[in-house]
């Protein structure tokens, strides 16, 4: 597929191109909220870690003292309001992203197709010190005063869409005032050195916390789902049999269906997914996956290699006036 997409690749670039160029030039003016806006994004189309550090991010700030929320488009959730992430909601009303940052996160999470008027409304509500913008490097509508992206190794030998993943070029990184990348992928510094990146480096730690499971039917619906079934066998898991679907996927009563006789083909003594797809699973489908085994969901954690500096380096970047009027940071993560 990706040879016949790739004649497509240039009028792809071509549009992108336009679209920064239109940015930069200052022919297009983004809006600007009252307060400062922490864009956390990425190149590819998922599976860098974006998600995890933001909520890795908002842990840190809030910790740090900082009133900070998460502003979303909320992919996938069928209502277009603007409206506050209610923890305990559904993926349908809020998207499976915005619904897993706002449980894990512990800070308000504020979703819309505009992410000015969700802004907008975190504003009117409570009043944050600042916004954390998540898979915001190509929404160029809003202003931000500080852009991070998330690399993953496999962004180098992409192309771009639609016949790879990448929604930009790697020059566009120059935008980027910080780069994330995962700490297994340490051979990207020099790549991104030799390209003539000189940006900070944030080293990210992942750690996939499995719950005590012994044969399982495992099932995701993710970017990269070739390496959640991998990470599952390194931890001593079972994996009887496995079921992927494309990310962000809309479980139905059919895959239900099929997952129910996965297990009794397999005799397996529980499901376990993702903590994205089980937040995706309705209120019923659970219940029938759980009348016949337990389901659980593995954990993706992530932890920054020096998370004390790296929110030093952060708030240094930030608006002096910001500063001033937050008092730097009241304590050390």
């Amino acid at each position: 597929m990706s040879g016949v997409l790739s004649p497509l690749v240039p009028l792809y670039a071509a549009a992108s191109a336009a679209k920064n160029f239109a940015y930069h030039k200052r022919w297009i003016e983004p809006k600007r909220l009252r307060g400062p806006v922490v864009s956390i994004g990425n190149l590819s189309m998922g599976g860098s870690g974006k998600t995890p550090l933001t909520i890795r991010l908002a842990q840190l700030l809030r910790k740090s003292g900082v009133a900070v929320d998460v502003l979303s488009r909320g992919y996938g959730r069928h209502s277009r309001t603007v409206e506050r992430v209610i923890p305990g909601g559904a993926a349908e009303e809020f998207g499976d992203e915005p619904l897993l940052i706002a449980q894990a996160s512990g800070v308000p999470v504020f979703v819309g197709a505009s992410r000015y008027r969700a802004g907008r409304l975190a504003e009117s509500q409570e009043n944050p010190a600042l916004h954390l913008l998540d898979d915001g490097f190509q929404h160029r509508q809003l202003a931000r005063d500080v852009d991070i992206v998330a690399l993953h190794g496999d962004d180098f030998g992409e192309k771009l869409l639609p016949a790879g993943r990448l929604r930009e070029s790697f020059s566009s990184l120059s935008r980027a005032q910080i780069l994330a990348v995962r700490q297994e992928d340490r051979a990207l510094e020099a790549k991104l050195r030799g390209r003539g990146f000189t940006q900070p480096v944030w080293w990210m730690e992942r750690r996939l916390e499995v719950p005590e499971v012994r044969r399982v039917i495992a099932f995701c619906g993710i970017a990269r789902e070739e390496e959640f079934f991998p990470a599952l066998r390194s931890r001593g898991v079972a994996v009887m049999a496995m079921r992927a679907w494309r990310d962000h996927h809309h479980y139905t009563q059919a895959d239900i269906a099929e997952l129910l006789e996965l297990r009794r083909q397999h005799e397996a003594d529980a499901f376990l997914t993702t903590e994205k797809d089980l937040v995706r699973l309705q209120p019923e489908q659970r219940r029938m996956l759980e009348s016949t085994a337990p389901l659980h969901a593995a954990k993706l954690l992530v932890k920054l290699a020096d998370e004390a500096m790296a929110i030093q380096q952060l708030c240094g970047l930030l608006p002096m006036n910001w500063r001033e009027q937050t008092g730097e940071l009241q304590q050390t993560p």
